[in-house]
């Protein structure tokens, strides 16, 4: 899980700086995995490497949704759901996180690496990402 400070002005011209927090499960990551053939960080270190604008914007786009929830006060459950990710969309944050990803790859290998879970993440010579 990764807590990220977005610092964004809102739809009342109010700069404001909230933190936002993402996170992949084991199971969800399976899941990527599964639909990638099993080369789901394969995949997705292509992407970045190759610049790749099309499937960088979908990739970054699913992953940020995909990841964004609600951490509960006990810290027991992360809330996920559409209406909780269009919610997130909705807001000038989510620009400002995403237009990061697409132009910063340090932002975007330390945003991948922190919401994967931490066993399948190994970041090898180079910050390549791969998923185990």
């Amino acid at each position: 899980m990764i807590k990220w400070p977005i610092t964004y002005t809102d739809y009342n011209g109010e700069q404001r700086t909230e933190d936002f927090y993402f996170n992949l499960n084991k199971a969800e990551v399976m899941e990527l995995n599964l639909n990638a053939n099993g080369v789901y960080g394969a995949v997705l270190q292509r992407i970045i490497d190759q610049r790749d604008g099309a499937s960088m914007v979908r990739e970054f786009k699913m992953l940020i949704l995909k990841a964004y929830g609600e951490k509960t006060e006990d810290g027991r459950r992360f809330v996920k759901s559409e209406e909780l990710a269009k919610k997130f969309e909705q807001t000038e944050a989510y620009s400002e996180l995403f237009m990061t990803l697409c132009t910063s790859p340090e932002e975007c290998t330390k945003f991948v690496n922190g919401i994967f879970p931490s066993d399948f993440v190994k970041a090898a010579e180079g910050d390549t990402l791969a998923l185990a």
